[in-house]
């Protein structure tokens, strides 16, 4: 598991929460609102079945308020956990968490979980990047995205996704830790370079993002169709 830096209060970093029960590799993140989600993760199974450092991030920026949730129709690419989407549901939207079919178990776990603090609603379907999304239309109100840049040859499945789905509405947010190590900031610098092609890119300032789980090396995009 990769841990989260820093502490409370410490603009270095997303804390690696003091409350984390990693017996049964079980994660809690807290809530502003209420009691803590509880995330199952799989020791075993790839980068899908644990809780990043940016889904942390980005599921603590929507408690913010930045973004007006309730009753929005709202999609998370490669959620992995589901962790952003479920926080997303706990604040009034209408959620769809996608992954690949191997995910869907441990998506399916954690909203059973965690219904009991879903305002919303939340639900889990199989989304290949690249593929047919037109079950997934209208375009989604908001999209979300936490540490979906790794892979050079998502990249373009990915855009394809993005495309096919977004609306003239439609706000991405995309949240993802910059690397340094490897073929990473050239495949981030390759996926900002085709995005720009089709989107407006805004990147939100750190001091918006939850004043404990921040992080200089991790960013939020505010991405949109252009006009």
């Amino acid at each position: 598991e990769r841990r989260a830096r820093g502490g409370p209060g410490r603009e270095a970093g997303p804390r690696r929460l003091s409350a984390v029960a990693m017996a049964g590799f079980v994660r809690e993140l807290e809530r502003r609102g209420g009691p803590a989600l509880r995330l199952e993760q799989r020791a075993a199974g790839g980068v899908g079945c644990v809780v990043w450092d940016a889904a942390l991030v980005l599921a603590k920026f929507l408690e913010t308020g930045a973004c007006p949730l309730a009753r929005r129709h709202v999609l998370e690419l490669g959620a992995g956990t589901g962790a952003v989407g479920i926080m997303a549901a706990t604040l009034g939207a209408n959620v769809t968490v996608t992954d690949l079919e191997e995910l869907q178990e441990l998506l399916m776990v954690n909203i059973e979980n965690n219904k009991h603090l879903v305002t919303g609603s939340v639900r889990a379907k199989v989304l290949k990047w690249g593929e047919d999304v037109t079950e997934f239309q209208p375009p989604p109100d908001y999209i979300l995205m936490a540490d979906c840049i790794y892979y050079e040859e998502s990249l373009e499945p990915l855009l394809k996704t993005l495309k096919d789905l977004t609306g003239p509405d439609t706000c991405i947010l995309c949240c993802y830790e910059q690397r340094t190590m490897g073929k990473n900031p050239e495949i981030e610098r390759k996926y900002f370079e085709l995005l720009q092609m089709d989107f407006e890119l805004e990147k939100i300032p750190l001091d918006k993002h939850d004043e404990e789980y921040r992080s200089e090396d991790i960013h939020i995009v505010n991405i949109h169709r252009k006009q």
